[in-house]
C-alpha cells in the first residue's frame, strides 16, 4: 500500500503528457521520408537547414542525413514546451528568433476535442494541419516553409493518436489515472502517458529506430490517403478502445487484452500517419516544383 501511494504522489507531480512520445514522432517521420521522391527529400532537407534549431537537431541525431534531421524536427513542437526561448499563449512574448514568425508554444494546436455530435469543442489540431498544408502549397517565403514543416510533420502524427481527438473534460486522458502492472518503472500513470509511451523509449534513434520502422511497415499495409477530417474521425472512433475497462486495486488496470489491443492500435496508427504525411508532403512539394519551373 505504501508503494501505491508513493506512486500516486509521483504521478501527481508529473506534468501532463504531450502526444506520441519522441520515438513515436520519429517513427512517423522515418516512414514518411521513405514515401518521398528524391526531389522532395532534397527540398525538405534544404528548408530544415535554415531553421534556427537545425544545429540542435544535428547534435541530437548525431547525423547530418536528411531523414535523421527530419525525424528530430518532427519532435520540435513538443521540445519547445520546456524551452525558455518560447512562451505559452497567455504569457508575454519572448524575444523573436530569426526565421520564426513567433515564439509561442501553441499548445492548443496539438489536440481537438469533439462533442457527442462530432463537433469541435476545443483545440485546433485539424484546422492547423489544413492551414499549414495551405501555407506550404502557396507561400513563396522560405522562412514560412521552414517554420511550417516541423509543425505539419508533428501534427499529422498527433491527429493519429486517439487521445488527441478526445473527450472534452479529461484533457485527452491526462486526468485519467491507471494502473499498469507491465511497467515496473511506472506502475501508475495517466492514461495519456501510457498511450504516448507505446511506440518505444523516447531516446529511440538511429539504427534501432529504422529497424522498428521497417518492422511496422512489414506488419501493416499502406492506408488510403483521405483528408484531415477523415484522419480526425478515425481517431475519434477509436476512443471507445482507448480506455481500459478492467478494475485494478483502486484504478482501472491495463490487463493483457487491453495491452495487446492498444499496442496494435498504436503501431497501426503510426504507420498510417507516416504514409499519409509522406504522401501529403510529396504532393505539396511536387506541385511547388511544377508551379515554380518556368
Amino acid at each position: 500500500m505504501r508503494q501505491f501511494f508513493l506512486a500516486l504522489i509521483f504521478f501527481a507531480c508529473h506534468a501532463p503528457a504531450h502526444a506520441w512520445n519522441a520515438a513515436g514522432h520519429r517513427l512517423v517521420a522515418i516512414i514518411a521520408w521513405q514515401q518521398l521522391s528524391p526531389a522532395t527529400q532534397a527540398d525538405i532537407a534544404d528548408a530544415l537547414s535554415r531553421h534556427p534549431d537545425f544545429p540542435r537537431w544535428q547534435e541530437k541525431a548525431r547525423s547530418t542525413a536528411g531523414e535523421d534531421i527530419f525525424a528530430e524536427a518532427a519532435t520540435w513542437p513538443d521540445d519547445i514546451r520546456n524551452d525558455p526561448r518560447f512562451h505559452d499563449d497567455q504569457e508575454p512574448a519572448t524575444p523573436p528568433l530569426p526565421g520564426l514568425p513567433d515564439t509561442a508554444r501553441h499548445k492548443h494546436w496539438h489536440y481537438v476535442d469533439l462533442d457527442a455530435r462530432g463537433k469541435a469543442e476545443s483545440g485546433e489540431l485539424d484546422r492547423q494541419i489544413a492551414r499549414l498544408s495551405q501555407i506550404l502549397r502557396s507561400t513563396g517565403k522560405k522562412a514560412e516553409i521552414t517554420n511550417a514543416l516541423p509543425w505539419l510533420a508533428h501534427l499529422v502524427a498527433d491527429i493519429h493518436q486517439p487521445l488527441h481527438v478526445g473527450r472534452h473534460g479529461d484533457e485527452g486522458g491526462n486526468q485519467i489515472e491507471i494502473e499498469n502492472p507491465f511497467n515496473k518503472r511506472l506502475p501508475f500513470s495517466s492514461l495519456h502517458v501510457y498511450w504516448d509511451d507505446l511506440p518505444g523509449p523516447p531516446w529511440l534513434r538511429g539504427k534501432r529506430l529504422k529497424q522498428n520502422a521497417s518492422r511496422l511497415l512489414d506488419q501493416y499495409p499502406a492506408p488510403s490517403q483521405g483528408d484531415v477530417l477523415r484522419w480526425r474521425d478515425e481517431s475519434h472512433r477509436l476512443l471507445a478502445k482507448a480506455y481500459p475497462m478492467a478494475n485494478g486495486t483502486l484504478l482501472p488496470i491495463v490487463d493483457d487484452d487491453f495491452r495487446q489491443q492498444s499496442r496494435e492500435i498504436a503501431d497501426r496508427r503510426i504507420v498510417e500517419a507516416g504514409y499519409r504525411l509522406g504522401r501529403l508532403l510529396d504532393d505539396i512539394f511536387s506541385h511547388r516544383v511544377s508551379r515554380e519551373t518556368p
